[in-house]
């Protein structure tokens, strides 16, 4: 093991996970503005993950060579309140029980209680779907009969492709406006909803491009203030990777990697697929770009 790893290792063991209120914070905005009331609830949502990218904190750590976070350090753990917004009770259990324990700030609690609660109570697809239910099976599940892990996840378990390290975003981009090209509102019923999904699609694919872009910002920021020279190095190379991919098709092992981390990361800052979205054969992928 690099001296690099062992330090990555270290930090990475050491820091104590954490909630963080980021995500939930600029979901709440988002919706808050109005921006999502005249838009098709495929565009709105596509469109709140934009504003999320683009808002978000960017946070590029000492070591680092594959860069980007879910929140705005590491081991920060964003919350979903659009699917299930949690309690201060919650937050507390969270902060205080003896495992899987994650800290919780005086700061966070009090972003929720002020904003996010008052928000999102009787708006999340928990509530939805429980007023849904029939007694008897609300009966059941209050005595532990069974659980239901949707009230808090949006459906995982999702595996990649290949697609990403042959094509860059840019090239999807370019399908998606050929199959918009091609719809015919005149004959086909469903020609809006394809539309809207395919205008959504587009709003997300351009918003992974953006995030990258803001990782290449940032490592050029950082040259400038950084006194290493090998690590000034490695930082104008993070940058030169972060404007070619995901936009691109990766050109070598990095890029594949880093191609691979973005997606990720978006998958899981749009929703919380229960940390089950899947590479595929990652070994596989990567193999071409590794050999």
């Amino acid at each position: 093991m690099s001296e690099r790893v062992k330090r990555l290792r270290k930090r990475s063991i050491e820091t104590m996970p954490y909630v963080s209120a980021e995500r939930a914070e600029l979901l709440t905005d988002f919706y808050k503005s109005g921006k999502a009331d005249t838009l098709s609830p495929p565009v709105a949502r596509a469109s709140a993950f934009r504003h999320i990218l683009l808002n978000k904190e960017i946070n590029i750590g000492n070591d680092e060579l594959i860069v980007g976070e879910r929140g705005p350090n590491p081991r920060a753990t964003p919350t979903y309140p659009e699917l299930c917004c949690h309690s201060i009770a919650d937050l507390e259990t969270c902060h205080s029980r003896a495992r899987s324990k994650f800290f919780v700030s005086e700061e966070t609690k009090e972003t929720y209680q002020d904003e996010i609660i008052p928000f999102w109570t009787g708006m999340t697809m928990r509530e939805r779907v429980f007023a849904s239910m029939s007694d008897e099976w609300m009966s059941a599940f209050e005595a532990g009969v069974f659980t239901e892990f949707m009230e808090q996840r949006a459906p995982g378990h999702a595996i990649l492709d290949d697609k990403i390290y042959r094509r860059g975003i840019r090239e999807i981009i370019q399908d998606i406006d050929e199959r918009l090209a091609k719809i015919d509102f005149y004959e086909d019923s469903d020609a809006y909803a394809k539309d809207q999904n395919l205008r959504a699609m587009r709003i997300a694919a351009e918003a992974i491009i953006e995030f990258a872009q803001r990782y290449a910002d940032k490592a050029m920021q950082m040259v400038e203030e950084e006194t290493d020279t090998e690590r000034k190095k490695e930082l104008k190379i993070i940058a030169d990777v972060c404007n070619h991919v995901p936009a691109n098709s990766p050109r070598n092992f990095w890029e594949a990697l880093q191609s691979y981390w973005f997606i990720h990361l978006g998958v899981i800052t749009e929703l919380n697929v229960w940390d089950s979205f899947n590479p595929g054969r990652l070994d596989q992928h990567l193999y071409p770009f590794y050999k």
